[in-house]
């Protein structure tokens, strides 16, 4: 049971990383995230901060807005959210607010991500929340983007 759920939180890692390498080629900071409802995908987004010209608009708030758009309501609380770096803490508030139940991430972010600012999570008391899924890969693409950067 458990390599099954390891494997499937693989496979949607990857449609994460699916989305985080079309914000590296757009020269976005490359986050990706999807948002998954009975084993589908209901949101996808990509950072497009430089796009938009806007500071919220990071994968994640891409993706929730996606999928609550494509389920009709403001709340997902049968949902998971596949994010290839953990959260910032803007982030993990919409996160906590839209009631998202399980947060997956890849990489930590020890700079900006909501672990840094916060000893609690700012997600829902119910929520669950797993870390490392291909982290490695989640973490080489973010080293290759800003290496090219620098």
């Amino acid at each position: 049971m458990i390599d099954l759920k390891r494997k499937e939180d693989e496979r949607f890692m990857r449609a994460a990383l699916d989305e985080a390498r079309q914000a590296f080629e757009d020269d976005e900071v490359p986050i990706g995230a999807v948002v998954v409802c009975n084993g589908r995908i209901v949101g996808r987004g990509h950072n497009m901060t430089e796009t938009f010209n806007d500071v919220t608009a990071h994968a994640e708030m891409q993706a929730i807005t996606a999928a609550v758009n494509t389920l009709g309501g403001k709340y997902l609380p049968e949902c998971t959210l596949y994010v290839t770096v953990e959260p910032c803490v803007m982030c993990a508030g919409a996160i906590g607010w839209s009631q998202i139940s399980r947060i997956v991430y890849g990489a930590g972010d020890e700079k900006r991500g909501y672990t840094t600012f916060t000893h609690r999570p700012p997600f829902h008391p119910k929520a669950v929340i797993e870390s490392g899924v291909l982290a490695d890969e989640c973490a080489e693409l973010m080293k290759t983007f800003f290496a090219r950067k620098r």
